[in-house]
C-alpha cells in the first residue's frame, strides 16, 4: 500500500464514477468508487480514507443521509457534496451539518482538484493547530526540563546531538525521572517537530489489544473489530512514536516491532497488505533490558536495534542542586492552575525537600508541591504542609540555606559549593578524584574552585 491520499467516490452514475476515478488517479490519488450510500458506508467500515466525494441525489440512501450516518458512526473526515441543478438546497443543508464543501454539476476538472487540495490543506492546518495548542499548554523546549546541574547538562547535550538523526533512542531510568518529557523534547527539537508525536505505554494496554493498537486492524479481524482502524504507527507517520515501558512488550509482538523498525513497513491485524511508514522510534524502560535479554524475556536482536543511542536519566536524589528550581517551577504552575496565591516556600520546608531521597523522583516532588499548595494556610509553603514522609525519611544531615533569603540562584550555588568542599575533603584535595565523585569534568571543577575561591 502506498502513501497516496485515499478518496472515496460515491455516485450512482457509472459514467461519473469512471470520469472521477480516472481524473483523480492521474492527480496521484488512490480512488475507491461506490454506486450508492450503502456501499460507501460499508467501504468506510472496511478501510480508511482521507476524503469523500459524494453525490446528493442517489437511489436508496441519498448524500445527506449518508453524511449524517457516517457522523453518527464517528468517521471524521472531509466530505465534499456533489450537487446537480435542483439539489443545491440539500447540499447547503449538508454544509450546515458539517460537510466541508459542495460542487455543482457539471464541474470543471480544475475546480474539483482545487476543492480537494483546499480540503487537504484544512485538515493539515487542523492537525497543526492541535499540536500547537498542545505545545502552548506544555512547552517541550530544553527550558521546560528543569535542571542546571552537571547531570542534566549532559542530558541536554545528548538531546541536541540525537534530535535530528533517525536513530532509535532508548531512555532508561527510574520511574518519575521525566522520560516522556525528554522524548517530547527530542521530537520538538527535531526536523519532525511539525508532525505527530504519539505516546503509548506498552504496559498499560492488555496483551490481546496491543497489536491492534500499534498496527491497526481491518473490519472483522476479531470480535470487536466492527470497522477498519489505523494503528499508532500510521498515526505517527512522518513524526515520532514514543513506546514507554518497552520492556513490557510481549515476545510475539517484539518480532513485529523489529520488522517495522528494519523494513519501515507494517500490516494491520487481519490483513496481508503492506503499509509503508516513516516513523522515528523513541523507547523508554525502567527495566534493565540487558538482564531481560539474558533471562529470555526480551529479544536480543530488538534490544540491539533499540539501543543505538541510550540515555540514562538521573534520579532526583543524585541532582539535589536542581530541587529549588523545580519547586519554584511547580509553585508557579499550580498557583495559576489552582488559583491559590502562594508566593514561595519557607526555609525549613525547602531544607526538608533538599534532604529527602525522593524515591518517586520529579513526579513525587510535583505531587508533593501541588498538595502543599492546597494545604497551605498562608502565602508560603511551610514544613507542616509537606507530606509526613519528608520528615520521617529526610535521608541525611540538613543543608542550611543561604543567610540572605530564599533565592534559588544563591541557594543552588550554596549547595554546589558545599558538595565541592565535601568531595575535596573526601579525596584529600585530589581534584581528579573529586571531579569523578562530583561527576563533572576536571576542567569544570578547576573553574568552579576558582569561582568559589576554594
Amino acid at each position: 500500500m502506498s502513501n497516496k491520499k485515499r478518496i472515496l467516490v460515491i455516485d450512482d452514475e457509472e459514467a461519473m464514477r469512471h470520469v472521477l476515478t480516472s481524473m483523480l488517479a492521474k492527480e496521484g490519488y488512490h480512488v475507491k468508487a461506490c454506486a450508492n450510500g450503502d456501499e460507501g458506508m460499508k467501504a468506510l467500515d472496511e478501510d480508511v480514507y482521507d476524503m469523500v466525494l459524494c453525490d446528493v441525489r442517489m437511489p436508496g440512501m441519498d448524500g445527506l443521509t449518508f453524511f449524517k450516518g457516517i457522523k453518527k458512526k464517528g468517521h471524521h473526515l472531509p466530505v465534499i457534496i456533489m450537487s446537480a441543478y435542483g439539489t443545491i438546497d440539500t447540499a447547503v443543508e449538508a454544509i450546515k451539518e458539517g460537510a466541508y464543501d459542495y460542487i455543482s454539476k457539471p464541474f470543471r476538472q480544475d475546480e474539483i482538484i482545487l476543492t480537494l487540495k483546499k480540503a487537504e490543506e484544512r485538515e493539515k492546518l487542523t492537525r497543526e493547530n492541535m499540536r500547537l495548542r498542545e505545545a502552548v499548554e506544555k512547552s517541550y523546549s530544553f527550558s521546560s526540563i528543569i535542571g542546571k546541574g552537571p547531570k542534566m547538562q549532559e542530558v541536554f547535550n545528548a538531546i541536541k546531538k540525537v534530535a535530528d538523526v533517525r536513530s532509535t533512542v532508548l531512555l532508561t531510568g527510574e520511574s518519575g525521572t521525566g522520560k516522556e518529557l525528554v522524548a517530547r523534547a527530542i521530537h520538538y527539537n527535531s526536523v519532525r517537530k511539525d508532525e505527530s508525536f504519539i505516546a503509548v505505554n506498552c504496559g498499560a494496554i492488555p496483551e490481546n489489544l496491543i497489536e491492534s493498537e500499534l498496527f491497526g486492524h481491518v473490519k472483522g479481524a476479531f470480535t470487536d473489530a466492527v470497522k477498519t482502524r489505523k494503528g499508532l504507527f500510521e498515526e505517527a507517520d512522518g513524526g515520532t512514536l514514543f513506546l514507554d515501558e518497552i520492556g513490557e512488550l510481549p515476545l510475539v509482538l517484539q518480532v513485529k516491532l523489529l520488522r517495522a523498525l528494519q523494513e519501515g513497513e507494517i500490516a494491520r491485524v487481519g490483513s496481508a497488505a503492506i503499509i509503508k511508514v516513516d516513523v522515528r522510534i523513541v523507547t523508554a524502560t525502567t527495566k534493565n533490558l540487558a538482564e531481560e535479554v539474558k533471562e529470555g524475556r526480551f529479544r536480543d536482536d530488538l534490544f540491539y536495534r533499540l539501543n543505538v543511542f541510550s540515555l540514562k536519566l538521573p534520579p532526583l536524589r543524585e541532582r539535589s542542586e536542581d530541587i529549588p528550581m523545580l519547586i519554584d517551577h511547580f509553585i508557579s504552575k499550580y498557583r495559576e492552575r489552582l488559583g491559590i496565591n502562594i508566593t514561595g516556600i519557607d526555609r525549613k520546608a525547602i531544607e526538608l525537600a533538599i534532604n529527602y531521597s525522593w524515591p518517586g523522583n520529579v513526579r513525587e516532588l510535583e505531587n508533593a508541591i501541588e498538595r502543599a499548595i492546597v494545604m497551605a494556610e498562608g502565602d508560603k509553603i511551610k514544613e507542616n504542609d509537606l507530606p509526613a514522609e519528608l520528615k520521617e525519611g529526610g535521608g541525611g544531615q540538613l543543608v542550611p540555606l543561604a543567610d540572605d533569603g530564599l533565592s534559588i540562584k544563591k541557594n543552588s550555588r550554596n549547595l554546589e559549593e558545599r558538595l565541592i568542599r565535601k568531595a575535596l575533603e573526601e579525596t584529600g584535595g585530589n581534584r581528579t578524584k573529586a571531579a569523578k565523585l562530583l561527576e563533572i569534568s576536571h576542567r569544570a571543577l578547576i573553574y568552579k574552585i576558582k569561582d568559589y575561591n576554594l
